[in-house]
């Protein structure tokens, strides 16, 4: 099967003023029955949330969350007693298992709060919820893959109920790296946070992406320099 190209003005859109968001699957009032999902990432949203305002608590079941933000500080409340600050360069991970309630708020009051938050479907339902959040380097990612999230927590990645792995690199212009997944059946969607890249000589420009359902390596080569998001998943 050929690349999938979601270009960033193909997604769907939502503006309630306090919040805007961009979505690269059907969510909400989106809805398109050529964009549910890439094989088991069903929900790729990229969410501006006004000062002071967010998300009231809410029911999740069955899903794995990540969450990640790329400017502003989030402000994070659950059921299981959580009560935590995301800023940039960190990751939350939430496995909603059985069942929790969370709410989601920007915690400034002046700057607005900028978020990726992916929805994978789970390997094992029912599982007993759980949470985690980490800080990852900066530097360590300058040109390389740095592991977010994982199914066993390697290199001190955020572990999922799921085979899947999610990587980000920040390549500077002119440098190469290969995207190779762990598992030869998954499949492999890269989203470009922002910058030019060529994905197996497929231009993208920022918030762009592709996915690969029967490829193994693919070959990216920042235009400019470029933040990558790269999320493998089952495609079952």
């Amino acid at each position: 099967m050929p690349a999938i190209l979601h270009q960033s003005e193909s997604r769907g859109k939502a503006d309630h003023g306090w919040l805007k968001a961009r979505h690269t699957f059907s969510f909400a009032g989106y809805q398109d029955p050529t964009r549910m999902r890439f094989g088991l990432l069903r929900v790729l949203n990229d969410d501006i949330i006004a000062p002071g305002m967010g998300f009231d608590t809410h029911p999740h079941q069955n899903m794995e969350i990540i969450t990640i933000p790329l400017a502003g500080l989030l402000a994070h409340k659950d059921s299981m007693g959580h009560e935590r600050t995301l800023s940039p360069n960190e990751v939350q991970m939430m496995s909603a298992g059985s069942g929790l309630t969370h709410s989601e708020y920007n915690a400034s009051d002046t700057l607005s709060v900028n978020l990726l938050q992916l929805w994978i479907f789970p390997k094992v339902k029912n599982i007993e919820p759980r949470y985690n959040q980490k800080r990852f380097a900066s530097d360590e990612r300058i040109n390389r893959w740095q592991l977010l999230v994982s199914p066993n927590g390697a290199e001190g990645s955020l572990e999922i109920n799921q085979d899947a792995w999610l990587s980000r690199v920040d390549l500077e212009e002119n440098q190469s790296i290969t995207a190779r997944t762990h598992d030869p059946v998954n499949g492999l969607y890269l989203f470009v946070i922002d910058g030019h890249v060529s994905a197996n000589e497929q231009y993208l420009g920022e918030r762009d992406a592709i996915g690969f359902d029967s490829v193994r390596d693919v070959q990216i080569k920042a235009e400019k320099s470029a933040r990558i998001l790269a999320i493998e998943v089952p495609m079952g």
